[in-house]
């Protein structure tokens, strides 16, 4: 099962990041860029489902709270 949840993680966390790319683009914003690239490309560096889940939530977190 754990192969499984990794799976559609990546696929959620992949799908957040290229709504942030979209987002960064209209309004030219540099932090949702750098999130949205890291949201597609950490699931591929993660192992485990647990820190596949803060990584993700930490790096949605970091493209709110930091306002550049």
């Amino acid at each position: 099962m754990d192969d499984g949840s990794r799976l559609f993680l990546g696929l959620l966390f992949s799908a957040i990041g290229l709504g942030y790319l979209v987002y960064a683009k209209q309004q030219r914003a540099a932090v949702p860029l750098l999130c949205g690239v890291a949201l597609l490309i950490f699931p591929y560096l993660v192992s485990g489902t647990l820190p596949m889940i803060a990584v993700g939530i930490l790096l949605m977190a970091i493209s709110y709270f930091i306002r550049l």
